[in-house]
């Protein structure tokens, strides 16, 4: 499974005052690259959610290095680093294409819920997901 960076240009409205992008849009990128990864992985959030799951938020840790001005184009890459079949870590690189520079490092951390918030076990309830997060998970050592 050929996993593709997420890619596209900064919005003008998500830059402030100085003219780069606003600290608080790059969680609405890395969302927006998950999803992008789970449309990858074939297990769109759509599906995910008709199944009765649902993948909260648990943690969230960024680290900027480089900003992002209105019309640069970039590219998210997305590992799932951790994964036990039920808790989860994505790390994220965002790299300024226009200015060939690391804009940002991040991880953010999940969970595979039921509709009440309660803990599924992938590998028990939801094979097929579980085995499409582990056959990603697994690949991260050859990745690096």
């Amino acid at each position: 499974m050929d996993i593709k960076p997420y890619k596209r240009h900064a919005y003008y409205y998500e830059t402030d005052k100085m003219g780069i992008v606003h600290h608080s849009n790059y969680v609405r990128i890395l969302e927006e690259a998950r999803v992008d990864l789970m449309t990858q992985l074939m297990i769109p959030f759509r599906e995910v959610e008709a199944r009765g799951l649902m993948i909260p938020v648990l943690g969230v840790n960024l680290e900027y290095k480089y900003p992002l001005r209105f019309d640069d184009e970039f590219e998210v890459d997305c590992r799932i680093e951790e994964f036990n079949g039920c808790k989860f870590t994505i790390s994220y690189t965002v790299f300024n294409v226009t200015e060939g520079k690391l804009s940002l490092t991040a991880q953010t951390k999940h969970c595979f819920t039921d509709e009440r918030l309660i803990p599924v076990r992938l590998k028990k309830k939801q094979p097929d997901i579980y085995e499409k997060f582990e056959e990603f998970y697994k690949r991260k050592d050859d990745l690096s």
